[in-house]
Formats: C-alpha cells, structure tokens, sequence
C-alpha cells in the first residue's frame, strides 16, 4: 500500500532557455538603478497625486480613464510603505526620505520587462520561427521609449503588458490541445483572455481597442466553428457559450471588480466630492456627509433645505439669492423687473437655503406630524434669510433673452402680479405618488403660470451679479436635461415661526443622527458616467504633439533634468526600429492585398491547409487540426501558410490600427507616449514580415543569403542607435551641448552614417 514512497518522485518540466534568457536581460534593462532619478520626473507629478489619495484613502475622480492603473501604481506604494505624505505639486522635485521610489516604479517596470518574453511567445504561438520570435523579443528590448516609459511610475507598459496578455492567451487558447476542447488548459487561456482585456480596458479605456480587436478574431474563429459539419449541435453550443462566459461576462465582471475595490478603499471625503452627486458624497465619511448624517428622509412642507443643481456644470452650484436686485436696465439696453436676484452660487452659503411652504397655509414650520410633499403636488419656495418667494414671469432673462428671468418676488405696488406656484416634478419617482426625499430624489420645478422648468443656464453674470451663475425659466420642452434637475442636499425640518429665530436656525448645523447609503451599482453607475463625461485640460502643451508627428519622429518629450548637471531623460524613439516597422506595415498591407487579388483568380502564393498538403517540405510551418477534415483524424499535420499570414496581420498589423487610428478622431491633447501600445504590434510585425520575405520571395539560396546579411546589418544598426541613445533614456551620464545636439532625431540618421 506504501510501495510508493519506495520511488522518488520525479517532476519533469520542459524550459525554453530563450524565454528565460530574455526574461533575465529583461528584467536588467528595466531594473537597473531603478530609483535614478529620486525626482519626479514628468507625469509622475500627475499619478503621484492620486497615489497619495489611495494611502490615505481619500476619493478622487480622473478622467483619464478607470482605476485599476492606478490601483497597480497604488499597490507599489503600500508595497513599499508609502504614507501618502509627499506635495507632488512639480516637475524635477527630490523625493523625501518616506517615498520608496523603486517599490512606486517596480509594478511598471515588470510589466515593461515581461512584455519581452510575451513578444518572443506570441510570434511563436503564430507559428513563426524560434529566430523570427527572438528578433520580436530583441527588438522590444533594445526600443529606447520602451525602457523611458517602463522606467518610471506610469501607465503605458502595464496597458503594453496587457494587451499583449490577452492576445497571447488566445492564441495559447487556440492551439493548446486542439484535439482536447474544453481541457484544462483550453479553459484556463479562454478565461485569462478575457480577463487580461479587462485589464487593458481597465487601465486606460484605449485598452478597449485591444478588447474589440480579440473579440473580432474570436467571432471570426466562432463563425467557421459554426460551419464545421463535424460538430455536433449541441458541441458547437458548448463551444459558443463558452466563448461567451469567458469573453463577455468575464470582462464586465472583472470590470465591476476593480470599481467595487476602488470605491472600498476610497471611503473618505476629498477635494473631488462636488463633481458627484449629493447622494455619492453623503456616501463617504467626512466632507458631506458629516454635515448630512441624519438629516430627515422625507421633505415636508416648512422643511428648510438647500438645493443642488444636478448637472454640476460648468461648476456644482445650489441656488442662491441675496438682497440685491437685478439692474433697471442691462448693458445692451433691455430693461428687467428689478427683482431680487436668483443665481446658481459655487459654495455653501447660509443664502442658499430655501423653506419649501404650502400655498394654502402661512406657517413656515413642519407640522406635528409632517405633511410630506409628493410628486405633482403645487409648492411655493422661500429664500430663507429674505423671506421672498420664488418667482418667475415673462421678462426675459439678463444673459438668455429667449428663457424668463428669475427672481424673488419683490412688491413695487405696480402692475405685475407675483407669480410664485411651482409643481414638483419627481424626475426619478417609483410612482405617481412618490415622497419627496432627501438627497435620493431628483427633482424638477415647473412653474404653474407659464410652465416654464427652473434650470441652469450656466453662463456667468457681470459683476452685479458677482460672475454667480445665472438660473432661468426655460419653456417645458421634450424630455429634460439635467441643467433642469435638482436635488435637495442639506435639509431640517424648521421650528421657528419667527423671523431673527429662523435666521439663528439656519445658521446652526443638524444634529439628528440617522444615516443612508447608496447601492454599488449605483456609485459604480455615477462613477463611470462622470470619468466618461468630465471635462478634461485640453490646453496646449510645449510637448504636445498629432498622430503623424508619432510616425515620423517630429516629436520628443523632456521628461527630467538634472537641476546641476547636463544629465536628462527623453521619451524618444529608436529611429532604426520605428522607421522599420512603419516600412514593414507598409509592406504587410500591399503584400496582403496583392495576395488577395491573386487569389481571386486563383493563384494560390501562399498554401492553404488541405488534405493534398501531407508531406511537409521542411521551410513549411506544421499545423493541427482540432477536429481533423473529412476523412482525416485530427492528427494530420498540413500546411496553412496563408491562414498564419492573415492571423498574423489581424493580431499584429490590427493591433497597430486599432491603436492608432482612433487618435486622429480625439480632440484632446496628445503625447508621444499615446504611440507607444501600437508601437508594440508594430514592432510584431516586423519580424513576421522579414521572415516572409525570406521564405517566400527569395527564391534562391543566394538571394536568402544576402537578404540574411541585410537583415543582421539592419539589427545591428538598431543596436548601435539604441547605445548611442542611451544616456538620455537612463539619464545616468552628464552630456556635453555637442553630443545633445548630435542626439537629435533627425539628425541620428547622419551620425550613424558618420560613424560607418
């Protein structure tokens, strides 16, 4: 029974000493005097800050994208014992003693180390050769904006990491055990694919591009599943499903996870809080909802409240009145009421208070019990240190000539009768008789006269109204936008009749003790619509730079200076290699569509899988079918030179387009570093294409030999391109004005001519 602990256990394990080899020199070039320079270098200053909010676990909101990146460049710092205590408030500043540098750059680092044996695997997963996958790795670890990038505490090579993750998972997907669907390993690259999108799009959403680009093969490869004849029905459903579990829900959930683990760990108020909702700030601690905690739920008639604008454009602002009055006659010559003004006022103030009173009734307290107010019902709203109501008419408006002024009624005993009934409007009501609640309920106010809705008009008034935002009766027009929504944030339930009294009330803070709080889903929901829709800087920056300058080099990015010495980092490029896989996409596409026109009159460049194709010329790549052809098992071995071709250009080739392209359509600033995720594919496809070149159109030995040569002086003079670029990409050595001016981009072309 014990017999087998008579014989070792024997593990074997197969090592490709490449992938180690390249894992190794990977991880030197990225590591090596990683916390040089112990400054903040370039958009360090930019992810530090939110950094710092994570360790003290203060909410933010960027609009750069999700946060799983930053949760990463977060994980470093606690990693490594950050407090969060560090002003990154400039370019070039020392880092304190308390800021572990190298742990807040190792995640990127890695990531920018292991990208190079991922490119060595994903050539051979395609079916390419061991030299061809070595070029691929070579060249992603001699690319001197690889290194800057990867380098330093940013985003770039974790989204670089994960794009290449999930396309080498499916291709690991698609040819491990292709006569064992639904094994182990098949089921562990399908889930890691998707997966590793999410992560990509969880980065940064131009990780997106990658996503639809695998979806687009695997919904290609799903359709010629469908047609397969060997399959029965209820295999290819499995197969189907499969596919969408692990493609599609495993995304969006890994989506919600990292949303779920940022908003558990960001629980307390932070200088972000007035882009959100009143709903989301009460729901952390501090900030809000220590002012909110245990205010009343239900809003009644003499409840005294505040009341927000829901939009919280081009500022989150509560309206506002005060003593003054609109002018008698505005600067272009219309006249107006001479009312009290009413504004939209950026900040908490005792004059953004309103009582909400019934118009059947004087008492501007709540009864015993509450009278609650419910959708539909008439209302009149009174500023609570002014006593004047709410009020609007046909007088246009000082700034929106075609909307009505609004005002806080002021009797002048002359011919214009209060007007000052509004309807409540329950934008968000479970029903028709919903309550009025407390920061949950979103409101509208249409005025019973004219039905005008109260709303933002968001342009600034002149210095009489003191540049306060201007509110307007907007006519009731189709649907509603959320100018014209407001919500109640601060709200008690009024006690004093008389007038000093209510003054000292509204003063004074709340000291009820209930709380509420919002679900998940629908932070998650506030969340990813305010990332989406925040206003981002689009100003121009000295290093900002278009698309077309990325492909030709027209640009570069100072990253760091040295405040004593000539010594600096720049995010540049090896013009060697850029230049080459630029040439080399080039050549992908006319190569691909002038295989396709020959195919259409059936001259066949490439061999397709077929059953003729048994024996294999030795230059031929062996493929397997999963399920066999007709009257072949699945062990037969055929070549599929052009099939590998197509997948290539699809995966590499699409992988550039899909990373690229999309920025000429962005309007916002740009930078170098935006180039780099397509770069990577680009840098795929170079060696694929050098190796079709030599198989399939060097058609002698002779001709093989010389372009083999080529190829070697090419690599070679990337090499010596990438040393010579390399004290501005560690910035570890001093430089004299001439060798910097030597150093310039356009100008590396003639030093390497020089020095040959």
């Amino acid at each position: 029974m014990l017999g087998f602990l008579q014989r070792p256990v024997v593990v074997t394990a197969d090592i490709n000493l490449n992938v180690v080899a390249l894992t190794v020199v990977g991880l030197l070039s990225r590591l090596w005097r990683l916390a040089y320079p112990r400054a903040v270098v370039f958009d360090e200053v930019y992810y530090g800050q939110y950094l710092s909010f994570y360790m003290k676990r203060i909410f933010f909101l960027d609009g750069s994208g999700p946060p799983f990146g930053h949760m990463l460049l977060a994980l470093g710092g606690y990693l490594g014992g950050f407090d969060g205590n560090f002003l990154w408030n400039r370019i070039g500043a020392e880092y304190s003693s308390n800021v572990p540098v190298w742990s807040l750059r190792l995640l990127p680092a890695l990531a920018g180390a292991l990208s190079v044996p991922m490119a060595y695997q994903i050539i051979r997963e395609l079916g390419f050769s061991h030299c061809a996958a070595t070029g691929a790795a070579l060249l992603m670890l001699i690319e001197n904006a690889l290194i800057t990038q990867s380098r330093l505490m940013l985003l770039e090579s974790l989204l670089i990491f994960f794009n290449l993750l999930a396309v080498l998972s499916y291709l690991k997907f698609c040819n491990s055990q292709k006569h064992r669907p639904f094994s182990a390993s098949w089921c562990f690259w399908l889930v890691l694919t998707g997966v590793a999108c999410s992560c990509a799009v969880g980065i940064k959403y131009m990780g997106a591009f990658t996503y639809l680009l695998v979806l687009g093969v695997a919904a290609v490869h799903a359709w010629l599943l469908i047609g397969d004849r060997t399959l029965s029905n209820v295999r290819v459903l499995c197969h189907l499903l499969a596919r969408a579990v692990a493609l599609l829900a495993v995304p969006v959930l890994v989506y919600l996870l990292f949303f779920y683990v940022h908003l558990v760990l960001l629980c307390r108020s932070g200088p972000h809080d007035q882009i959100m909702s009143s709903a989301f700030q009460a729901s952390l601690e501090g900030g809000l909802a220590r002012i909110t905690q245990g205010q009343p739920l239900e809003v009644a008639y003499g409840s005294q409240v505040t009341l927000k604008n829901v939009f919280g454009k081009p500022v989150p602002c509560w309206l506002h009145s005060h003593q003054n009055t609109y002018p008698v006659i505005y600067e272009n010559g219309r006249g107006s009421s001479h009312q009290q003004q009413v504004t939209c006022y950026p900040f908490k103030d005792v004059n953004n208070w309103w009582i909400v009173k019934d118009p059947g009734r004087h008492q501007l307290v709540v009864s015993s019990p509450p009278r609650p107010v419910r959708h539909g019902d008439v209302v009149q709203l009174v500023h609570g240190m002014t006593t004047r109501f709410l009020n609007t008419h046909d007088v246009a408006a000082p700034l929106s000539p075609h909307s009505q002024e609004v005002s806080c009624y002021v009797d002048y005993n002359i011919s214009m009768p209060a007007q000052n009934l509004w309807r409540l409007d329950i934008v968000n009501r479970e029903s028709d008789a919903g309550v009025w609640k407390t920061i949950l309920s979103q409101v509208r106010f249409v005025h019973v006269n004219t039905s005008a809705v109260l709303k933002l008009s968001g342009a600034h008034l002149p210095d009489w109204g003191f540049r306060q935002l201007e509110v307007v009766g907007e006519k009731l027009a189709r649907g509603y936008h959320e100018s014209a929504v407001w919500n109640v944030e601060e709200h008690r339930y009024g006690k004093s009749q008389e007038q000093k009294e209510r003054e000292l009330e509204l003063h004074s803070p709340t000291q009820m003790d209930v709380s509420r709080n919002l679900s998940f889903m629908a932070r998650f929901s506030e969340l990813q619509w305010r990332m989406l829709t925040v206003r981002s800087d689009d100003s121009e920056h000295k290093y900002s730079s278009t698309p077309l300058d990325w492909v030709t080099l027209e640009t570069n990015i100072a990253y760091w200076l040295h405040p004593r010495t000539s010594a600096q980092i720049h995010l540049l490029g090896n013009v060697v290699i850029w230049a080459s896989a630029s040439l080399a996409t080039l050549a992908y596409v006319l190569l691909f569509l002038w295989y396709l026109l020959r195919r259409r009159r059936h001259i066949c460049d490439l061999p397709e899988g077929n059953v003729h194709d048994v024996c294999l010329p030795r230059d031929r790549v062996a493929v397997r079918f999963p399920h066999g052809l007709p009257g072949l098992s699945g062990e037969v071995q055929v070549t599929d030179s052009w099939l590998r071709w197509v997948l290539a250009g699809a995966l590499c080739a699409g992988g550039w387009a899909v990373n690229y392209l999309p920025f000429f359509m962005v309007e916002k600033t740009l930078f170098l570093y935006h180039y780099l995720p397509a770069l990577a594919f680009q840098i795929l496809l170079l060696p694929v294409v050098l190796e079709h070149v030599s198989h399939h159109l060097c058609r002698s030995q002779l001709q093989r030999s010389l372009f083999h040569a080529l190829v070697v002086a090419w690599f070679a003079s990337a090499c010596h391109v990438s040393n010579m670029l390399r004290p501005l990409t560690y910035g570890d050595r001093s430089l004299s004005p001439s060798e910097l001016r030597a150093l310039r981009w356009k100008d590396s072309w003639d030093i390497l001519i020089r020095k040959h």
